[in-house]
């Protein structure tokens, strides 16, 4: 699970960067809205089931790539990040961050965390905090 840190991180950050595979296997990247409840990731949006990122996991394309990042301060340069690989599913949920409707809900199965919990680099070696979860 994520420390109080990296939750509270979660909560005062509107933007990701969601990562698919389409079905030709090309990667795409979008920047997406989220909300973070129960220790999973919903990400709903206007006209979702239109979208690249949608089809891809609903066709079969589960596994995804999620990632949170900000920049504290440019000097010193101090980067903020969690990047997770989970299984993404979608649903149609009575209640979400966005109100009722389809959301795509991502299962977090690996996570790296960055400049969150403490400093971002030390000796000139990135600090990287690594979860697996069950």
């Amino acid at each position: 699970m994520f420390s109080e840190q990296e939750v509270s991180f979660l909560r005062t950050q509107p933007l990701a960067r969601l990562a698919t595979v389409a079905v030709n296997g090309q990667p795409d990247a979008d920047a997406v809205g989220f909300a973070f409840e129960n220790g999973r990731f919903y990400i709903g949006g206007y006209f979702l089931k239109s979208t690249r990122k949608y089809k891809n996991i609903a066709a079969g394309h589960s596994k995804v790539s999620l990632l949170i990042d900000d920049l504290r301060s440019l000097e010193p340069f101090e980067p903020r990040s969690i990047k997770l690989h989970g299984e993404a599913e979608i649903m149609d949920l009575e209640e979400g961050f966005r109100g009722p409707g389809t959301y795509i809900v991502i299962t977090p199965k690996v996570s790296w965390s960055m400049g969150i919990e403490g400093q971002a680099f030390q000796d000139g070696q990135a600090i990287i905090k690594k979860i697996t979860w069950e």
